[in-house]
């Protein structure tokens, strides 16, 4: 029983070890979705026109006009 009591502590710490703040700023999430908006009305265009209607691009072209504007975002995965 010593041990599951032993366990159970190392694991609470372990689950209260975060980083603190946010990665994502408040307004990047609404540009995020305001493009996830235009995507499912179909008026989100891909930098070769084509439209877009994978929603892991409409998130990826919402996040780089938050990076153009500025705001708190991640660096890009490349």
């Amino acid at each position: 029983m010593a041990t599951r009591k032993a366990a159970k502590k190392t694991a609470a710490k372990k689950s209260s070890i975060k980083s603190s703040g946010r990665k994502y700023s408040p307004s990047a999430g609404k540009d995020v979705e305001r493009e996830m908006k235009a995507m499912k009305q179909g008026k989100l265009r891909s930098g070769s026109g084509a439209k877009v209607t994978n929603p892991k691009q409409g998130i990826a072209i919402g996040l780089s006009e938050a990076r153009k504007a500025g705001k708190k975002v991640p660096a890009p995965a490349n």
